[in-house]
């Protein structure tokens, strides 16, 4: 009896310390569940607060005031939504009678069902909108880099200001967050290999080649610096030279008689095979942890190729036919890259963001010890490149780099600063710092929004309103051939006015008009537009080659002072900052 009693006695405490035991176990399990729930709601509350702070910068620094493409992306939107897409060869809105390929169809289709409904105000709200989506790509893009929400947040916040000239109601705009979305889908489809990413990655170039098809070969480069650091690590692990090197002894073997020749080629070879061992012992040390640069090996990249190869056939879906494969080539061949600002050499005087930009990657990179990705590496080196080619890239300077600037930047903070930053985190997290922060953008997306208050959606100093109501109310449009200046050639033809020249340059470069099928040789319309306009030219040679019966001009400039003393001209309206002459003899009759 009393050994069962012991056993009970056994068996009870060992019971109750197993109960004590589950029940610490569950109650650790519980704080654990709640630590990682108030994690999870934490990083929710921040985001929401990044993504708020965000849209307030982006509405606030959109322009007002509408751009120079606006008007005509608007009315080639009301041609297309009354007749369709069928027969998009010819343009319509100068009186030259081209060719043209409507090169952002979609586009121009969206910005006026937008104008339709909601007119000039509906304009400015949709480039809000499009800016913020864009600011929401690249953090998303930077968070996904840095793991840092707060440096993802502030690099957000310049990218948008770095790029704040290029944001405008243009078709680029949509297709800079389908380019930030792009490499976002191909660094998660290499980490993931999920079949969705690879889905999109096909679906966006469909997308830009009839939103923006002009950049639709700029799409693949973004495929580059992921394949260029895939080839670098296959061809390093190759030991190329030690190989040749190899090769060539076991040649010189084969031709050599003597056994001693031989055997040298022999401990030649082995010291071969040991070296090749040394570097990759080394290599892999060095891939652990890395001096500067970080490379991977990512056989999923193969796959990446063949979705960009399937990616390349989108380019065809679109009206334009081949103007995807084209457009931008024959922009690049042609004469207008060379006299349109934002496609000129960018000098770092006049751009103050983007040398501090350039100043701080090379601090970073060079006396910090932070690690680039080589992918980023060539990405940061290519885009840099093309920027200082063309001021226009800075924008892409600005959507791709900040991105990476946020991973270098974050890398810091987790090595030098990180409790300060997760205290400043978990502030902006909470109720009264998101207050706060919140607030304190308010303030400064209304003093950044102030001047547009003020400011018209239509600059009347920049574009003939006041002149076009005087010529549909007193010339037949239909009948004349008014030459007019590059910089609102695209209000007219808005106005319903035919035009010599509009802001669509390529149409008229010799490149793009020319009909090779009924033999019309292309005729460069830019290059004369610029130089009559400037007094490069004889103007009235150029005025009787081309049939021009009127002219406006801005009341300033060059031309109009001569035409002022020409009798062969008379000045018919002068309002404003315009001007308009009428050719005499067409008086006459």
């Amino acid at each position: 009896m009393k050994n069962e009693e012991e056993i009970e006695k056994v068996e009870s405490e060992v019971k109750s310390e197993n109960l004590e035991k589950e029940t610490s176990e569950n109650t650790e399990d519980k704080n654990l569940n709640q630590l990682v729930k108030t994690k999870k709601i934490k990083n929710i509350v921040f985001h929401i607060v990044a993504l708020i702070c965000i849209a307030l910068f982006c509405a606030a620094i959109s322009p007002k005031t509408l751009q120079n493409d606006t008007y005509y992306t608007v009315t080639i939107g009301e041609y297309i939504y009354n007749n369709g897409i069928s027969d998009l060869t010819t343009d319509l809105y100068s009186w030259h009678e081209l060719p043209y390929t409507y090169p952002h169809w979609l586009y121009d289709l969206g910005m006026f069902l937008i104008y339709n409904a909601f007119g000039q105000p509906g304009i400015y709200a949709s480039t809000m909108i499009f800016t913020a989506l864009l600011g929401f790509s690249i953090y998303l893009l930077s968070n996904k880099k840095s793991k840092n929400k707060v440096v993802s947040l502030i690099i957000t916040i310049f990218s948008i200001y770095l790029m704040k000239s290029f944001i405008a109601a243009r078709a680029q705009l949509v297709t800079f967050i389908l380019f930030v979305l792009a490499v976002y889908f191909i660094e998660k489809f290499l980490e993931t290999k999920k079949k969705r990413y690879g889905l999109m990655l096909i679906l966006i170039p469909l997308l830009i080649a009839n939103l923006h098809c002009a950049v639709f070969p700029f799409y693949f480069v973004l495929f580059l610096p992921y394949i260029g650091e895939y080839v670098c690590v296959v061809l390093d692990e190759k030991d190329l030279d030690l190989r040749f090197v190899s090769l060539i002894t076991k040649i010189k073997k084969k031709l050599s008689k003597k056994d001693e020749a031989k055997e040298k080629c022999d401990n030649k070879i082995e010291k071969i095979k040991l070296a090749i061992l040394k570097r990759t012992k080394k290599r892999e040390l060095l891939r652990e942890n890395p001096y500067k640069i970080k490379t991977e090996k990512n056989h999923v990249i193969l796959l990446l190729i063949a979705i960009m190869a399937i990616a390349v056939f989108t380019g065809f879906l679109n009206p334009a036919g081949d103007g995807a494969f084209t457009y931008l080539y024959k922009t690049m061949q042609g004469n207008t890259t060379q006299s349109i600002n934002e496609h000129l050499p960018l000098t770092l005087i006049e751009n103050e963001e983007f040398a501090v930009a350039i100043i701080v990657f090379l601090m970073i990179l060079i006396f910090t010890d932070t690690k680039i990705k080589l992918s980023d590496l060539f990405m940061l080196a290519g885009i840099t490149f093309l920027a200082f080619k063309s001021r226009r890239q800075v924008s892409m300077f600005a959507i791709f780099c900040g991105p990476i600037l946020a991973n270098l930047i974050g890398q810091m903070v987790e090595k030098y600063d990180k409790e300060n930053f997760k205290k400043l985190e978990n502030f902006i997290s909470g109720w009264f710092g998101a207050t706060v922060i919140i607030c304190l953008f308010i303030i400064l997306s209304t003093n950044i929004v102030k001047p547009h208050f003020r400011s018209d959606y239509i600059d009347e100093s920049t574009y003939p309103v006041a002149a076009s109501d005087w010529i549909l109310s007193n010339l037949d449009v239909k009948n004349i051939k008014l030459y007019n200046e590059y910089n609102y050639g695209s209000y007219l033809l808005f106005r319903g006015i035919p035009v010599f020249i509009d802001s669509r340059c390529d149409l008229y470069s010799p490149e793009f008009n020319e009909d090779k099928e009924n033999g019309i040789d292309g005729r460069d319309i830019f290059s004369d537009a610029l130089n009559i306009a400037g007094i490069a030219v004889d103007y009235k040679t150029k005025f009787e080659e081309y049939g021009v019966t009127h002219i406006i001009l801005y009341e300033n400039s060059k031309l109009a002072m001569i035409l002022e003393d020409d009798a062969n001209y008379r000045r018919i309206y002068s309002e404003g900052n315009f001007k308009i002459f009428e050719k005499l003899d067409v008086a006459k009759d």
